[in-house]
């Protein structure tokens, strides 16, 4: 109860400081038009009052919290979720990609490890160029890609998922070099003296040693699949998934809505985080781990 405790109180206070500032910040940012606003109407409305129409502008520079937390509700809860308006419809699109994106990158990331680690070529010529790879912008990358699939008649779901590949399977073959080499040399050693073979080294010892680092890569890795999903919707001109809401939003200055479509974002990246975490628990604790 009390390391639950440790746990959620940080938390919950953090978010209570990011709120209040959030309100400051929004009361300053649209102060400017409100007071134009006012001027035009020939109004003098009191401190409050004042503060108050900032926080409730029907397309606010930046929105409130509580703006945000009602589009939210309404595009969630009060709509069909297969509704064009709803933020569920639209997140589920982006999800397919998502997690098309992430398997792709995930097996790209394990093979690329597993050469890396055994082949000292791969390791000496592929390696420096996979970290240089992530230098280059995604959103240079991504027109480039919808445009060249485009033109051999590949449109939809797989250019978006390559998108996300591109940003999900480096974490993963960076996480797995680390764990395939993390066995210390005694225990290379002990396996050697019982005359172990190297596919017996590999899968005896190296690969449950991974695990955990595996595991811990696939979280960023599903995180950065579902940005490069979302990325990936924005030059294409889609009319679904969270990149078309935020799309859609800029088009007419609907920034409310542009803001609810992130939180919604927030929430599928904190609910596919959380599956890998478990799923990573109970896969380690079959394997003999203790649980923390």
């Amino acid at each position: 109860m009390d390391r639950t405790r440790d746990k959620i109180v940080p938390v919950l206070t953090l978010l209570a400081g990011l709120i209040v500032v959030w309100y400051v910040a929004a009361v300053i940012l649209n102060t400017p038009f409100q007071r134009d606003m006012d001027k035009r109407g020939g109004v003098t409305p009191g401190g409050m009052e004042f503060i108050g129409k900032t926080l409730s502008q029907p397309k606010p520079v930046l929105p409130a919290p509580h703006q945000v937390a009602v589009a939210f509700f309404n595009s969630t809860f009060m709509v069909k979720p297969w509704s064009a308006r709803s933020l569920v419809y639209h997140a589920w699109v982006t999800l397919s990609s998502t997690l098309l994106g992430f398997v792709f990158g995930t097996a790209l990331g394990v093979l690329i490890a597993v050469g890396v680690v055994h082949v000292t070529a791969l390791d000496r010529s592929l390696m420096p160029w996979i970290i240089a790879s992530q230098t280059v912008p995604i959103l240079a990358i991504a027109p480039m890609v919808i445009v060249v699939f485009a033109a051999v008649g590949i449109v939809g779901l797989i250019p978006k998922a390559l998108i996300s590949t591109y940003l999900s399977f480096f974490p993963v073959a960076v996480g797995m070099v680390k764990g395939l080499r993390s066995p210390e040399l005694i225990y290379l050693d002990l396996m050697r003296t019982y005359n172990a073979s190297g596919s017996q080294l590999f899968w005896k010892l190296r690969v449950p040693a991974s695990v955990p680092f595996l595991f811990t890569s696939m979280k960023v890795a599903i995180a950065a699949s579902l940005v490069g999903a979302i990325v990936g919707e924005l030059p294409t001109g889609a009319v679904a998934g969270i990149g078309a809401k935020l799309l859609t939003g800029s088009y007419y200055s609907q920034t409310i809505d542009i803001w609810a479509a992130l939180i919604a974002g927030s929430v599928v990246a904190a609910l596919l985080v959380t599956i890998v975490g478990i799923v990573g628990k109970v896969v380690e604790r079959s394997m003999g781990a203790r649980p923390a």
